[in-house]
Formats: structure tokens, sequence, C-alpha cells
């Protein structure tokens, strides 16, 4: 018999979570697993970070982006939420203009009840979140719905695309993927205070749990980067080790832990603005309703190997019948290449990355309103989903 979440308000579900946030917490700052972004003096990620990384899942980068940048980015966020349709199916905002985004082919925004989890329980996302989070009753006065997540970064924001082309997060992706690294999707998580939706337990890999050639690292990871401090209340969580463990039972895990969501061993990571957490996508992992006074607002993208995506199938966002050749994955890495221009161009002083499947190309791919409109906009239909 499928039991449903207890029916509980904001204020209770914030104080019922108290105790396992302290615990949560305690136990993170046992495990660790955070720090500063170190590069050997050849420029590799510090092997101790990787060898953290490969054995716990994920890592919380300390200050890696600078107030300059996280203030560009905050202002960006605020004009998107601003200029956001005042609900699904609006092509107006708040104020009665016309709403961003509606000459891009996929939506920029979706919405949800406040407070909801929009996933869990359902057969959306390939269904891999299979138990519904307790979904606390919002303030009488909050909206019908709330701003969820914020889609195409690097088409909708400047900065964002700039973001996209960071040396120090570059180099990381090829540290953990591959000199030849490709991308996988971009999403903006929106958490306002108690309006802030949940997101179930769940591992973010789909298409490659059966493969003969599976390990712990052939779906990936993503980074997130924080433009706010976080808390155990509005962060994500995560099991340690659990990518190394193959797919999870999440039914049964919360099943034998008395229906409750509050899993044993998880841990949350909070940061501070311009922390960048990456997580490998096999983590077993949620974020809690935001019953919490606090906003948190994180950029997400993530990268592949580029042996689990050649020759895959789409899957999440894409369909199934989209098949990841090399062109399709050129095609879409040509974004990496033009984010890295645009950076260069905003930063002349920083160290530009270089990325190996467009070395020579470069002059190709030079930031400019030409490229944005033929290499930028609507790219986000060409993801790369396993």
């Amino acid at each position: 018999m499928k039991v449903k979440p207890p029916i509980i308000s904001a204020r209770e579900h914030a104080i019922g979570l108290k105790q396992y946030f302290h615990k949560g917490a305690k136990l993170a700052k046992q495990i660790g697993n955070r720090g500063p972004l170190k590069l050997n003096k050849d420029g590799k990620l510090h092997n101790e970070i990787l060898e953290a990384f490969k054995r716990e899942g994920f890592y919380v980068f300390e200050g890696v982006i600078g107030s300059q940048e996280i203030e560009e980015l905050r202002s960006d966020i605020d004009g998107l939420l601003e200029r956001a349709p005042v609900g699904r199916g609006s092509n107006v905002d708040k104020f009665g203009r016309p709403a961003f985004g509606q000459d891009f082919k996929r939506g920029t925004y979706t919405f949800i009840k406040p407070l909801s989890d929009p996933w869990g329980g359902t057969e959306l996302l390939g269904g891999r979140h299979p138990v519904q989070m307790t979904q606390p009753l919002p303030a009488e006065d909050a909206p019908k719905e709330t701003v969820h997540l914020i889609g195409g970064m690097c088409q909708a924001m400047n900065s964002g695309l700039r973001l996209y082309g960071h040396p120090l997060l570059l180099s990381v992706a090829e540290a953990v993927n591959g000199k030849d690294f490709v991308p996988f999707n971009e999403a903006v998580f929106v958490k306002q205070p108690g309006l802030g939706g949940s997101v179930a337990w769940h591992q973010d890999g789909v298409t490659h749990w059966n493969a003969p050639d599976w390990d712990p690292g052939i779906h990936g990871f993503n980074f997130q980067v924080q433009l706010y401090d976080s808390t155990p209340a509005n962060c994500l969580w995560v099991i340690p080790g659990s990518h190394r463990q193959g797919r999870a039972d999440i039914k049964s895990l919360v099943a034998n832990n008395g229906n409750s969501e509050l899993l044993p061993g998880a841990i949350p990571m909070p940061c501070k603005a311009g922390d960048v957490t990456i997580a490998n996508r096999q983590i077993l992992h949620c974020s809690f309703a935001n019953t919490s006074p606090d906003l948190r607002i994180a950029m997400t993208f993530g990268f592949h190997r580029r042996s689990s995506v050649i020759g895959a199938h789409g899957a999440l966002s894409q369909g199934a019948d989209l098949f990841y050749d090399e062109q399709t994955v050129f095609e879409r890495s040509r974004v990496i290449a033009v984010a890295i221009d645009a950076r260069q161009q905003y930063f002349p002083k920083e160290k530009r990355y270089q990325y190996q499947p467009f070395v020579g190309l470069e002059d190709d791919y030079r930031w400019s309103p030409e490229i944005y409109e033929r290499v930028i906009r609507d790219y986000n239909l060409q993801d790369l989903a396993i």
C-alpha cells in the first residue's frame, strides 16, 4: 500500500527537521570533503581532491567564484525572476509586460506549487524520483505558483555563459572526465524562502545502469555554483559513497526507514556564496522543501565522459529517439568553446582554459552577437542527457 507523506504546516516541517539537520551537519564535519579548489603546478586538479571526490561522490570547493562575478550573476537572475511569466501558460510578467524567453524554442521557466515535490512518486524524468517528499502547507498569502527552475543559462544571461567557461571548473571537468569531456545540461534551482519546493531522493543517471562497462563515473557529474549562503534547511543532501553501490532501491530504503524520507547516513552540503559543489550523478541525493527564511539559488551544470555519450540515446528531457553521434556531440560542445571566449573577452587577465576538442578552432567560435544566433540560441535543444 502506498504511504502518503503527512500533511503539516511549514512551521511544523521546519521544527520537525531540526534534529535530523543537526545530526547530518555533525556527520558532514566528520567526513569533510571540502576546501579550496587546488591545482598542481601543471594545472591539473590536486590528486587528493580527485581521490576524495571519487571515494565519497561529492566535494565542496570553497571560495571559487569572486564577489564581483557573484553580484553579476545575482543581478541577472533577479532580472530573469522579475521578467518571469506570472505562471504556467502566461506570456506576461507581473507588470503586464511580455515575459522573458518567449522567443526560445524550449521554455525558460518551470513553475511548481509552493513547497511541493513536483517529481516525487511520478514517472517524470524516467521515474527516477520514486517516493514523494513531505509537502508542507505554505502560508495563506503564498502565490499559487513559484519558479522552481530557470533553464538555458547560457542563452538567458551573459554572466551565465561566462560562468560556463570558468577555467578552474573546466579544469575539474577535465580531471574527472578526460580532456575530451562533453556537456550535459544547465538548470538554475530557485528555492525562495517559505516557497521553494523539494527534490525527492534520486540518482541522476538513467541509461547506463546495466552497461557491461558500468563504473561509478559513467553518468558524469554536476556542479552547483551557490549565489547565496545555504544551510542544511535548503541545501543539497547526499549519502556519501552511494554512487559506488549501483542503482539504489529508493522505495525500499524509505520503507525500511519507517516510511520516512529522513534517510540515515545522509549529510548536507551547506555553502557560502561563491562556493561550488560537485556531485557524481549517481550519488543518492535530495533537497527538502525550503521552510527556512533563507534564499538558495544554485547555478547547476554538468559534464560527461565522451565515451558515455557517443552511441547513446536521449533520456530525461531528450526523446529516446535522439541518437548521440559525433556530430551531435560536436554541435552541443561548441557552447563550451564560445563560453571560454566570452569569458576571456570579459576577464582578459584570467588564464584561458584550452578545450582539447576545439584546439585550432578558436577563431571559429569567438563570442559575438552573430555567434550567439548561430550557436547559443536554443542550444539546450541539443542537451546530452543520459
